[in-house]
């Protein structure tokens, strides 16, 4: 079986962001699989061999045209989510925007399969975009295995000093759009910090968030979270970074006291496997996907509520017990995720979709 891989999201803007990490990641895991007569090759910009006996898109814009309307091979789709059709008021598109939608959401229609990350995502897929049930196969991700508990060393005291990172903070890393509800995780921190305000040790706590569109200043949602961070007098409490290096980011999460997604919505929630997989705690929205990948490794949380956020935090912080037992559980929980495994899942859907053409 030869697979012709479209690899178009690692040659733009797309390769520092979700889609092109699972291109790469998929690509460097198919390296390592060692089946009889399976090969695959790297193609770009819809060059794709005449002797491929499948073609994978590995990823899929709702509202650009990445899918072809005429399918030179039977044509396999990854679809991580389709969170801006769950929120439209919230991720306005435009005309074009919606134009390009209906082309994409046709072509899709003679897809052979869809690869998704979770359960929930495939739920959305088949409603939003109403692409059968039987033909969309869930294959959760993994973190990768830079991702893992670190000794201790001259590293702790080199990243903390490079990021000025505090002795005790709660971590966050991702993105800014509405469904990753960064302005609750303020409110929930500040609510935090004034009920922790007599215990001097947990008053020193700070929250750190990672992510590019932190420091984005031409971004409305990152203007926003730096007025409502002034608005609270939480400038001194609160340490914006922009993008971090995956090995500076392993150490950041090995360093942090506890980890918190408190996602309205997520496609599949990758940060908290990445967290666990480091020994933090994790605190998670009970929402979405955010359960399947938490397992029950996580204390998990209402996500419109900033109270019961700061709730999660102080249970975790509060309880030594809660606390080593949460970092065990999350420690062997991660171990169900592997990218080994998103291969060969990946492979047994290929398998069927070239059986059946």
């Amino acid at each position: 079986m030869k697979i012709a891989i479209d690899v178009s999201s690692l040659k733009n803007t797309n390769q520092y962001r979700g889609v092109g990490i699972y291109t790469d990641l998929l690509i460097k895991s198919f390296r390592l699989l060692k089946i009889p007569g399976f090969s695959f090759q790297m193609v770009e910009e819809k060059k794709f061999p005449q002797d491929c006996d499948l073609i994978h898109y590995p990823f899929f814009d709702l509202f650009f045209l990445t899918l072809p309307i005429k399918k030179l091979k039977p044509t396999v789709v990854t679809i991580h989510d389709v969170i801006p059709l769950v929120f439209p008021e919230h991720f306005l598109v435009g005309l074009r925007g919606s134009l390009k939608f209906q082309i994409q959401k046709k072509s899709l229609k003679n897809v052979k399969a869809v690869i998704t990350d979770s359960e929930n995502s495939k739920r959305d897929i088949f409603k939003y975009l109403n692409y059968p049930k039987e033909k969309i196969f869930v294959v959760p991700l993994a973190p990768a295995d830079d991702f893992k508990k670190l000794e201790i060393g001259n590293w702790k005291l080199e990243i903390k000093q490079k990021y000025q990172l505090p002795d005790n903070f709660v971590l966050y890393v991702g993105d800014v759009n509405y469904n990753k509800n960064i302005p609750g995780l303020i409110k929930a921190f500040s609510r935090f910090l004034l009920q922790t305000s007599e215990h001097s040790s947990r008053s020193s706590f700070k929250l750190v968030l990672v992510g590019k569109a932190f420091l984005d200043e031409n971004l409305k949602e990152a203007k926003e979270i730096l007025q409502l961070i002034n608005s609270l007098k939480l400038s001194k409490k609160i340490v914006r970074l922009g993008w971090i290096p995956t090995e500076d980011l392993v150490g950041i999460y090995n360093l942090a006291t506890v980890y918190c997604q408190p996602s309205f919505y997520e496609g599949f929630g990758l940060p908290v496997l990445e967290a666990m997989a480091c020994g933090c705690p994790v605190v998670s929205a009970k929402t979405s996907s955010l359960p399947e990948a938490c397992g029950d490794a996580a204390i998990m949380v209402n996500p419109y509520n900033p109270e019961d956020i700061a709730r999660g935090i102080k249970e975790v912080l509060y309880d030594i017990s809660i606390y080593d037992i949460l970092r065990k559980k999350g420690l062997e929980w991660v171990k169900n995720f592997s990218w080994e495994k998103v291969a060969k899942e990946t492979y047994e859907v290929y398998q069927k979709v070239v059986r059946e053409k």
